[in-house]
């Protein structure tokens, strides 16, 4: 028996997925992209994983949870796999990504303040007048004069 064989290797997708930690339909949508290779398939027409694709679908998913893009993911996996990279290539990427994520969440504090203003200023009452509403409804120029005039209050 060799050590494949011992391990259960070749595996079927479902038995691939669950061992990597994603659904086989994601796992079918990675190959769609290319992050896979095309695997091997029985005569039947039974995608067939090795070990090495389980592996690959592990990396991929750890880059996912993290937040990479598929783009991000693909570049990454190739970085992976060559042995001649640099880690310079790598970094780099992991750079921007932070950069964006930085990015992304000062955003969303911007908007995580300004809501907080709007909801100061709304008396939540039975009165129609909405200060979250009229903002809504602003038109866009006018929107950041009304926004500092909320945070002075």
């Amino acid at each position: 028996m060799t050590a494949a064989a011992a391990h259960g290797w070749p595996v079927s997708i479902g038995v691939a997925a669950q061992r990597a930690g994603v659904s086989a339909r994601m796992l079918r949508h990675y190959e769609t992209l290319g992050l896979l290779p095309a695997v091997a398939r029985t005569d039947s027409g039974y995608r067939q994983y090795t070990e090495a694709d389980v592996h690959a679908l592990r990396f991929i998913r750890r880059a996912r949870d993290l937040g990479f893009s598929m783009d991000e993911i693909a570049t990454l996996l190739g970085l992976w796999q060559d042995r001649a990279r640099t880690s310079a290539s790598v970094k780099r990427i992991a750079q921007a990504h932070i950069d964006g994520l930085s990015q992304r969440i000062a955003d969303m504090q911007a908007m995580q303040r300004t809501l907080h203003s709007l909801v100061q200023c709304c008396h939540g009452d039975d009165r129609p007048d909405c200060p979250i509403l009229d903002d809504l409804a602003a038109a866009p120029s006018s929107v950041p004069a009304r926004r500092r005039a909320l945070s002075k209050q």
